[in-house]
Order: structure tokens, then C-alpha cells, then sequence
């Protein structure tokens, strides 16, 4: 047995493991609370994990149905836009073919246009060949205004000459000469002048070439007995004509004094158009005379004819007698069978024998009363 001195050290540490044990209890029994405490939020928080799984999982689903919409939505949009865009890309290029297409045609044009203006140049370079340019020009104008027998081209003039074009007007003013000219390289030279100076200088050759033209044209083709007194010179391009009339007053009055006319294109059409009515009014006074001869045969034949509807009127008027005699005849002999049909004729006395050697009444007519009995 312990001593008396151990006794309160052994009481102290019984007493110590008896705290100790109460503790260790005490805290086994926190524990288990806590670990009961721990499970049931476990089992809560797992409760709430599982709802909020759910909830989370039926908003996804909500949500990748609402991203599905969304989605149709904007691939029908996209779809729509693609046919659209893809509709105007096509008209786009339709449109752009047709107008490739015109522009291919536009070039084939220019390009034929500009082989054309090189021939024109070629032909206008050569002196000749210009002056068949314009005597073609001359020809078209005339043939397309004028009747065939109306003029003659290269018709003999004086001795030995001959006009491009010789209108036959009647006297006065008579045959009306018209030869194509076509000044264009002092005209050319006029236009490419760089400086005032030869400005000057081309503008002098320009009205001295044309003015030359104009006097070998009134030398030439105004021949006294033979023409009138007249001529027209043809300038086959508007822009000399324009130029001769805008800048060159003095060679359009010296033309005037020579009686040569200067007409472009446009001008001799309208001269030729009034040609043509002076022809028309010519051939009017011609068949003048013609027509007051018709005009005496046609007042002839009036006259007989109504003649003759006199005497037709004279024959109706005494046939229209006769039937109203005829008529009055018929009338009467009416009259006479009613009064033979209502005659009371009796039957007291036989009809007393005719006498033979009385004459029968002629065609078996019965005398009848006369009228007034």
C-alpha cells in the first residue's frame, strides 16, 4: 500500500486521469455531435448541391435551348442575307456583262470609227481624192433634193470646160453652175497656228486661197448666153463654211461682187429645196395653157350635156302628160262600166229584134247614156 505521503499525489492523479477521462469523454461526445452535426450539413449541402445541380442543369438546358433559338435565328438571317447578297452579286454581274458587252460593242464602234477617220484622212490628204470627197457629197445632196431631169454632172461649159454640177433652171435666171471646193490646207494651217504671227500670215493665204476658188469659178462657169449669172461654190465641211462667215467678211462680200455664192452642206440642201419649188411652179405655168384647154373642152361638154338634160326634161315633162291624159281616160271608162253595171235593164218586154240593116255598134261597145242624161 502506498505511504500516507504518496496518498494525495495518488489523488491528485486519479483525480487528474478521472478530469482527463471526463474531458476525453466530454470531447468524444463533441465529436460525435460534430460529426453528426457535419453529416447533416453534408447531407444538406449534398441536398443542395443535387437541387442547385438540377436547377443548374435545367438552366443550362434553358439556355442552350434559348443559344439553339438564337442560333436558327441568325443562320436564317445569314442564309437570307447569302441569298440576297448572292441575288444582287448575280444581277450585279448580269448587269456588268451587259454592260461589258456594250462597252466591247462601243470599242468595236470606236475602233471601226477610227480605221474610218483614217481613211478620211487619207482621203482628205490627197488633193484629188478631196476633191472626189466633195464631189460626191455634191452628187448625194443633189440627187436626194432634185428630179433626175433637173441637172447633169460634169455638164459641158464654155470651151472645154466642165462644172461638177449644172442645175437647168428655166430663163431667167437659167442653167446655174456648181463646182465643189475644199480648201484645207490653208484652212488646217489657220487652225495650228501657234503664234500671232503666223495666225496672220495662215489667216492671208486662207482668204487668198478661197478668193482664188471664187474667181476661177466666176471666170469659168458664168458664161453670158449660156449660164446665168451665177454660180455656187460647194465647200463640203461647216466648220470652213463657219469659219468664212464668222472671221472673213471681205471674201464673202467679194464673192457677192463676183455673183459666185459660197454654200456648205446645209445651205445648198436648203437652196436646193428652194430649186425644187421654182421647178414645181414652173411646171405649173406650163400646164397653164393645157389645163384652160381642158378647161374650154371640159365647159363644152357642160354645155351639151345639159342640152341634152333639157330635152330629156322636155321628153319627161310630156310623158308625165300623156300618162295624166292616159289616166283621165282610164278614169272615165270607170266611170261609164259602173253606170253600165248598175243600169236596170227589166224583163216586162222581150228585147225587140234588131234591125238587120242597122250597123252594130263597133268592138261590141254598148252606147251607154251620155254624160249629163
Amino acid at each position: 500500500m502506498p505511504s500516507d505521503a504518496l496518498m494525495p499525489v495518488f489523488y491528485a492523479v486519479g483525480g487528474a486521469l478521472v478530469v482527463v477521462l471526463v474531458l476525453f469523454v466530454i470531447l468524444a461526445l463533441r465529436q460525435e455531435r460534430a460529426r453528426a452535426e457535419l453529416g447533416a450539413r453534408l447531407m444538406q449541402l449534398g441536398e443542395s448541391a443535387a437541387a442547385a445541380q438540377g436547377l443548374i442543369g435545367q438552366r443550362m438546358i434553358d439556355q442552350e435551348r434559348a443559344l439553339q433559338e438564337q442560333l436558327d435565328r441568325i443562320s436564317l438571317r445569314v442564309s437570307a442575307s447569302l441569298d440576297n447578297a448572292a441575288n444582287q452579286t448575280k444581277e450585279t454581274l448580269t448587269s456588268l456583262r451587259e454592260r461589258l458587252a456594250v462597252v466591247d460593242e462601243a470599242q468595236r464602234n470606236i475602233t471601226a470609227l477610227s480605221t474610218q477617220m483614217v481613211g478620211l484622212q487619207d482621203i482628205l490628204s490627197n488633193k484629188q481624192a478631196r476633191g472626189a470627197f466633195g464631189e460626191m457629197q455634191l452628187r448625194d445632196l443633189v440627187e436626194a433634193v432634185l428630179p433626175p431631169d433637173a441637172y447633169e454632172f460634169q455638164a459641158a461649159i464654155g470651151d472645154g470646160l466642165r462644172a461638177d454640177c449644172v442645175i437647168r433652171l428655166p430663163n431667167p435666171p437659167g442653167p446655174l453652175a456648181i463646182d465643189a471646193k475644199f480648201p484645207l490646207e490653208s484652212y488646217q494651217r489657220l487652225t495650228g497656228a501657234s503664234s500671232d504671227a503666223e495666225r496672220i500670215q495662215a489667216a492671208r493665204d486662207f482668204s487668198a486661197d478661197v478668193l482664188k476658188h471664187v474667181r476661177a469659178i466666176a471666170s469659168k462657169y458664168i458664161v453670158p448666153g449660156q449660164t446665168g449669172d451665177a454660180a455656187l461654190m460647194f465647200l463640203p465641211s461647216e466648220a470652213i463654211y463657219a469659219e468664212l462667215h464668222a472671221r472673213y467678211a471681205n471674201v464673202i462680200e467679194q464673192s457677192f461682187r463676183e455673183r459666185v455664192f459660197i454654200v456648205s452642206p446645209t445651205t445648198l440642201w436648203a437652196t436646193l429645196n428652194t430649186i425644187r419649188a421654182i421647178f414645181r411652179d414652173v411646171r405649173i405655168r406650163e400646164q397653164a395653157g393645157l389645163l384652160q384647154k381642158e378647161l374650154h373642152v371640159l365647159m363644152e361638154d357642160m354645155g351639151r350635156l345639159d342640152e341634152r338634160v333639157e330635152k330629156l326634161a322636155i321628153h319627161f315633162r310630156q310623158t308625165g302628160k300623156d300618162i295624166e291624159d292616159i289616166q283621165t281616160s282610164a278614169r272615165k271608162i270607170t266611170r261609164r262600166a259602173e253606170k253600165i253595171t248598175t243600169m236596170d235593164l227589166g224583163e216586162e218586154e222581150a228585147p225587140a229584134p234588131l234591125d238587120a240593116a242597122r250597123p252594130a255598134p263597133a268592138r261590141g261597145w254598148v252606147k251607154g247614156p251620155q254624160a249629163g242624161e
